[in-house]
Order: structure tokens, then C-alpha cells, then sequence
């Protein structure tokens, strides 16, 4: 029997709401098949003054995607059967197809379609129908890295796989989810929600933040497979009872979706079939998060330790940090402190994908924050390199060469200086992306820097533009229709014959090397 400090968890459940402050949560732990634990806090609309209680559903998101690799799995079996099916959804592609299992695994290196739409023109709020997906997806034509070398995460790989499920077995996901999860694992009350206009049970999810108060989020995407199912507390502790009762049959659905993935080279990898592979008190865990504007999630289960632990929010709070409190108070576990930040780490790199990462040395390690994404704190080691569990930065002369071990990806960074002023007539005008079929329209106005983009969807709005670098600069998304939003991503020039600006490229983590040439 796994030992628990049950009064610690219990204290860890009861600080949830200070630590994690918002309108309202719930979060539940399950220990060898049985409920331990469980709380439900503040209100669903503060409006109208309803309360959260654990029969509350809230949409779980990206949490779906295991749901619907399991559907997959006992549909239509292995997925290598129906790797043909693909290309009807890629007819533009020029590079080699991913396979299907390679879109289970976020291994296809296709850019992330709700990144996308930003890109393609949509306001954060405006509609985005289930009939735009697939023309959306159907243009691309290149991708990040070949198929199976590397991981990105991408919605659209589980668009893809919800439409092959639909079409090849003629049934709608929601019916395939109650069959084989849902009704088996107890979910009574678990819905598939893809209008997120319209939350169940009269939820609301908030943005902002305790310094800027709360507002409601305005969502109106239609979202398949990739996300979708809303259910509550209950539900999910029912699920994670049915994942433990299942544990030791190798032919059960989650034992099948959380086996150990790999890539093409044979290296392990950290996430497959809508699982995640996480280390938390020094114990190893399978699970997912996930996010909508207003609303973020989280589950973790241990295997061989038998706990699971679910924290749903109604805010942006940070469920991944409320399941890890949980955790470390269950077992008693205290992260270590790291030692003292090394000196001459410091700055701002650019990265050989066309990202930026910047690093600050503090009382606690180095902060390394990549493209917007982290911090991700790092330790020095013995060797002289910074390592996190994900991370290593290692020195090579005036460069830092970064391993990024559940990316499967090494990555050159070069030191760039930081500059404060550019300017930005130089940039100024229309740039047409041929691999998007759409346009990014940059006006520089009284010194400062701003940029829309247009396509498929729409106009978007003015976003500012800062100069970081030399023929680099930072473009900002802070909403956008999926969440979280892409948030800066990073321009660079490109002079032609005579130092002229000739071509810009983009990128973010989710939607990397975007090329632009003057329209």
C-alpha cells in the first residue's frame, strides 16, 4: 500500500484557493481505486452567485486528445492500418506525410492550426465554425521538421485523427467516447461540448487575474477530438478509478494509450496517443493538461503508486502547479534547492529554429524563458552545463547549444544584443506568405511598430512590434481563439542584393518558420 500524509494533502486541498486564486475550482485525488480526497470552491458564475460543487462540468480541453486516441484504438485498431487516410486532409503537402501514429504522438511536424488562425486573420472572439478547420489545414504545405524526428505540439494532428475516426466508422465521436470510456469508467454526466459558446451547466470561465480582476471569456470556437469533452469533478475521479481498476491489463484502453512512445531513431519519447510523461516527486506520471480561454485543467495518475490527482479551474490559474502541491504533500516530498546561479549566463540568444530564448541568473538557478514559453529554471552542474528535467544548455565558445530531451531536438543559440530602438519604416508594408496564402501588413507610425495579419479569416487587429535585435523583433499575440496564445513571436529580416529588406520570417513554438516575401 502506497503510504500518505493525509493531513498534509488535506491542508495542500484547503490552500488551494489562496494559492491559486480565481473564481472558483475543484480538485480531487484518488489513491488505489478509491476517492481520498476531494474539494470544491468558490462559484461557476460569480453573477449569479452559483456555487462550483464537484457535479459542476468544465471543459477539460485538451485532456479529449487521450480520449480520442482510445476511441481510435478500439475502432479501427492500430493506427499504422489507416496511415492512407492522411493525405486526403494534406493535398498540398510537399514533404513527407506524417503517419497516423505520428499525429497520436504530436511527432507530425505540422504548425498548430490555432496558432494559425492568427495568422490567417480571426479576432480572438470572433466565430470559428467546424466547416473552417479542415480548408485551414489543407493548405500546408511544409512543416517544422520531418515526421517521427522531433516533437510539436499540434492541435490539428487530433482534428485529423477525430474526422478519420467519424468518416471510417460512420458514428460521431460523442456516441464512441460514452461506448468505450465514458459508460465503462462511470463519466454519467460527460458531454462533448465543441460549441464553447456554450459551456455547460451554466458555467463561465474568467480572464484576468487577481491585480486586474475577472472577466468573462468570450469563446466561440468549435473544436473536435482535439478538445472538447466537459465533465465534472465526479466524472473525473470516476475516470481515474476505472484508469486504476484497468492498470494491469495490457489490452485495457489507457494502459494501450500510455505505453512508452518512441521516435524513429529508436529514443524514447515523453508524449504519445494524447499522453504526456511527467517526473513529480521523484515518481513517474502519465496525464495531460489542458486550456481554453477562462478555464485550465489538469490530471496526473502514477501507475505503480496507484494515485491520481485531477484540479479543474474556471480561471487561468495554474492547475499544473496545484496537482504538483498536491503531490509533494502526499508524499511528503520537498523540491531541492538549487545551487547558485553561475555568472556570464545572462542575455538574450536566437535560437537556429528562428526563436528566442533569454537567460537570468538569480538566487535560484538560471531562468531561461524560450519564445515566451517558462521559465524553466536551471541548475549548474558539475560539468558546467544547466539542466532542468527537460533541459540542457551547454557552453560552445561564444555559443550555447541547448538539448531539449522531450523535444528530441538540439538547438544552436547565438548571442544577441539587445537593442531598444530600430527603425521601423525599413520593415514597413505588406509581406505575402505563400505557404499560408496570406498577407502580414506592417505600419510603422510616430516611432513605434505595429503589424495585422490577413487571410482566410479576416483582418485581425493591430499588434504592436518591439525591436529586440539586429533585423529581430517581437510581435505580439496575447489572445487569440485557442489559449494560451501564441504570444510574441519572433520576426526576422532578411536583406537581399544591397542590404535591402527582402523577406521576413516567423515564428513561434507552435507555428515555426513562416516565410513572408514583400507582397
Amino acid at each position: 500500500m502506497t503510504a500518505i500524509n493525509i493531513d498534509a494533502l488535506d491542508a495542500a486541498l484547503d490552500a488551494l484557493p489562496k494559492r491559486f486564486p480565481g473564481p472558483g475550482g475543484v480538485a480531487g485525488v484518488v489513491l488505489e481505486g478509491k476517492v481520498i480526497a476531494a474539494r470544491a470552491w468558490g462559484y461557476k458564475d460569480l453573477d449569479a452567485a452559483a456555487p462550483m460543487t464537484a457535479q459542476t462540468r468544465l471543459p477539460i480541453c485538451s485532456i479529449t486528445k487521450q480520449f480520442t486516441c482510445q476511441v481510435l484504438l478500439a475502432e479501427l485498431g492500430e493506427p499504422e492500418a489507416h496511415d492512407g487516410k492522411v493525405a486526403t486532409y494534406l493535398p498540398q503537402f510537399t514533404g513527407t506525410l506524417p503517419t497516423l501514429r505520428q499525429l497520436c504522438d504530436n511527432q507530425s511536424g505540422l504548425r498548430d492550426y490555432w496558432a494559425l488562425t492568427v495568422l490567417q486573420g480571426a479576432m480572438a472572439e470572433q466565430p470559428f465554425r467546424r466547416e473552417d478547420a479542415l480548408p485551414l489545414i489543407a493548405r500546408m504545405k511544409t512543416g517544422h521538421f520531418p515526421p517521427g524526428t522531433a516533437y510539436s505540439y499540434c492541435n490539428c494532428n487530433f482534428r485529423i485523427i477525430s474526422e478519420i475516426i467519424e468518416t471510417e466508422t460512420g458514428a460521431d465521436l460523442e456516441s464512441l467516447y460514452r461506448r468505450h470510456v465514458w459508460g465503462p469508467a462511470g463519466m454519467k454526466t460527460a458531454a462533448l461540448t465543441s460549441d464553447t459558446s456554450r459551456p455547460e451547466d451554466g458555467v463561465t470561465g474568467y480572464e484576468g487575474n487577481a491585480a486586474t480582476g475577472y472577466f468573462p471569456a468570450d469563446n466561440r470556437i468549435f473544436w473536435i477530438g482535439d478538445a472538447g469533452i466537459s465533465a465534472s469533478l465526479d466524472d473525473m475521479l470516476a475516470y481515474e478509478i476505472w484508469v486504476d481498476a484497468t492498470r494491469n491489463d495490457p489490452q485495457s484502453l489507457y494502459r494501450r494509450v500510455s505505453g512508452q512512445p518512441h521516435y524513429i531513431d529508436g529514443t524514447p519519447a515523453a508524449y504519445g496517443l494524447g499522453i504526456a510523461r511527467d517526473e513529480v516527486a521523484g515518481r513517474v506520471f502519465t496525464g495531460h493538461g489542458g486550456a481554453l480561454r477562462g478555464f485550465r485543467a489538469k490530471r496526473l495518475n502514477a501507475r505503480e503508486d496507484r494515485l491520481s490527482v485531477v484540479v479543474m479551474f474556471n480561471h487561468e490559474g495554474d492547475p499544473h502547479g496545484a496537482a504538483v502541491s498536491l503531490i509533494e504533500a502526499a508524499f511528503g516530498h520537498s523540491p531541492t534547492e538549487p545551487d547558485a546561479a553561475p555568472e556570464g549566463h545572462d542575455g538574450q540568444w536566437l535560437a537556429d529554429n528562428g526563436l528566442l530564448a533569454s537567460l537570468s541568473a538569480g538566487r535560484r538557478g538560471v531562468s531561461l524563458t524560450y519564445n515566451g514559453w517558462g521559465p524553466d529554471l536551471l541548475d549548474p552542474a558539475a560539468d558546467g552545463s544547466l539542466t532542468s528535467p527537460g533541459v540542457t544548455l551547454r557552453r560552445d565558445g561564444v555559443r550555447l547549444v541547448m538539448s531539449r530531451r522531450g523535444d528530441n531536438t538540439v538547438s544552436i543559440l547565438e548571442p544577441l544584443p539587445i537593442i531598444d530602438t530600430a527603425d521601423g519604416t525599413e520593415i514597413a508594408g505588406r509581406w505575402h506568405s505563400p505557404e499560408l496564402e496570406a498577407d502580414l501588413v506592417i505600419e510603422a507610425r510616430d516611432g513605434g511598430i505595429y503589424a495585422r495579419f490577413e487571410g482566410m479569416l479576416g483582418t485581425g487587429r493591430m499588434e504592436r512590434m518591439a525591436p529586440v535585435g539586429r533585423d529581430v523583433w517581437t510581435l505580439s499575440t496575447r489572445r487569440s481563439m485557442d489559449a494560451p496564445a501564441p504570444g510574441d513571436w519572433t520576426v526576422i529580416l532578411h536583406r537581399g542584393p544591397f542590404g535591402r529588406a527582402a523577406g521576413l520570417t516567423l515564428g513561434c513554438w507552435l507555428a515555426r518558420g513562416v516565410e513572408y516575401r514583400r507582397g
